[in-house]
């Protein structure tokens, strides 16, 4: 006890040392929100070469298409061109009909050269208005705060202090990344893009890595982002899409496959040294994957760099295991025509032939059930006790107790004890030649 306790009082000056000498004040000049010098120069090298990401973009934006994001598009567009009328064009829209928090702060942030003092303080308003009527309860509305209180720092005298440190000490090391770290919280594929940009806008301006505090979540990342996709591409008019896994039985949403893309992106943006990320880039860079369509496109030039090659993703293992969420994901090879299981929030899936089949796991298991093949693993839905007969490979054992002891017997082997992960599933692991029966059986207190 005198041991942990001496531990405790010589980590605790470290902790707080670390916290005091972090600074919550913004003292970066426009534009504060992504655009940093080194992405401005990317963007508009990408503009003087005509890559097929600016040319798609530009097209869009001078055909008057109709932008589902017209403050993102128009203030992008007039960041990197320097063409007034476009920044106008987006201050009219902020100051008009524009109500998305995320969207005003863009454009008050990247179109500052346009806006005449009347117009900065009307906007710097509209957003202050939002930022009271919304709470950021959710992770897309934190977003969007974090974001307005940047861009509008110059009209608040540093009013951002508080905000921020509250985001930073409050809503994420005390509340979010512990979650994320045990399991309690999964992100959806499509929402990570809102996490994305909060790291990216708290990094730019207070030199402060969000990452430090879920280090183990982040390595793990980059697998969820490519194994969290169904095999099979979705063919749209623009381009084609990986689609994410989602719950139930609806239809895919394109919008959401976009968002889950560009969070993707915008992760390699973040860190392109890291081994896992250049696996992530080299699933995301091919060509016939390039969003083109008018919600797209804007994310596609904002955050993909063709001059970052990566690594083929086919050297990744098709398996996917997060013990402390219990999200699993596994795939029989990389090809589109892959098999593929998830088991993701509390929903069992199986996709096979281009359909997803809802699998049930609350009926009566048969004595002996039969595993279902995916590539080299197999999945069975278990029970105590159990058996079956194994051929090597992988046995994904789901449907089991949560958080439980099992005694694991195989032929010729010693008998081990395993703990099920937070949703009952059991992974167990054979070389590929090995054929024996399997009887697992729950351990009780009292054996």
């Amino acid at each position: 006890m005198r041991f942990t306790a001496a531990i405790l009082c010589l980590l605790a000056p470290a902790a707080i040392a670390q916290t005091s000498t972090e600074d919550y004040r913004v003292y970066n000049e426009h534009p504060r929100l992504f655009l940093t010098p080194q992405r401005l120069r990317l963007l508009q090298r990408e503009r003087d070469r005509d890559s097929m990401r600016w040319r798609q973009f530009a097209l869009l934006v001078r055909a008057a298409a109709q932008m589902p994001e017209p403050g993102f598009a128009l203030g992008l567009y007039y960041t990197v061109t320097g063409d007034a009328s476009y920044g106008k064009r987006a201050v009219d829209w902020a100051l008009g009909p524009g109500a998305d928090l995320r969207q005003l702060a863009l454009v008050y942030d990247w179109c500052q050269p346009v806006l005449n003092p009347a117009q900065s303080k009307a906007l710097a308003a509209k957003i202050h208005r939002l930022i009271e009527q919304r709470p950021a309860a959710t992770l897309p509305a934190r977003r969007d705060r974090v974001l307005a209180v940047i861009a509008t720092v110059d009209a608040d005298q540093h009013g951002e202090e508080s905000q921020l440190r509250e985001t930073i000490e409050q809503w994420w090391r005390a509340q979010l990344a512990p979650t994320l770290l045990d399991g309690r919280t999964i992100i959806p594929l499509s929402d990570l893009f809102a996490l994305v940009e909060t790291l990216h806008a708290i990094r730019d301006n207070l030199k402060i890595d969000l990452r430090d505090d879920a280090g183990e979540y982040f390595r793990d990342l980059p697998k969820y982002q490519v194994l969290g996709n169904y095999p099979a591409p979705l063919a749209a008019p623009e381009n084609e899409y990986r689609i994410p896994v989602y719950s139930g039985s609806g239809q895919p949403d394109t919008d959401r496959a976009g968002l889950a893309r560009a969070a993707g992106l915008g992760m390699v943006a973040y860190d392109n040294n890291a081994l896992e990320n250049q696996y992530l880039q080299g699933w995301l860079i091919q060509d016939r994957f390039m969003m083109q369509g008018t919600f797209g496109s804007p994310y596609e030039f904002l955050w993909a760099n063709p001059y970052q090659p990566g690594l083929s993703y086919f050297q990744l293992p098709v398996l996917y295991h997060n013990p402390r969420s219990g999200t699993l994901f596994v795939r029989s090879n990389w090809e589109d025509d892959a098999i593929w299981f998830g088991l993701y929030q509390g929903e069992a899936q199986l996709f096979q032939d281009g359909r997803i089949t809802v699998l049930n796991q609350t009926g009566p298991v048969p004595p002996n059930p039969k595993p279902v093949p995916v590539g080299d693993a197999s999945v069975l839905f278990g029970h105590s006790p159990l058996k079956f007969d194994m051929e090597g490979g992988t046995v994904l054992v789901v449907g089991l107790k949560p958080q439980r002891k099992y005694l694991i017997e195989a032929d010729d082997e010693e008998l081990r004890e395993l703990e099920s992960d937070r949703v009952g599933t059991l992974l167990l692991a054979y070389p590929a030649e090995r054929v024996a029966a399997v009887r697992i059986q729950e351990l009780h207190q009292s054996q």
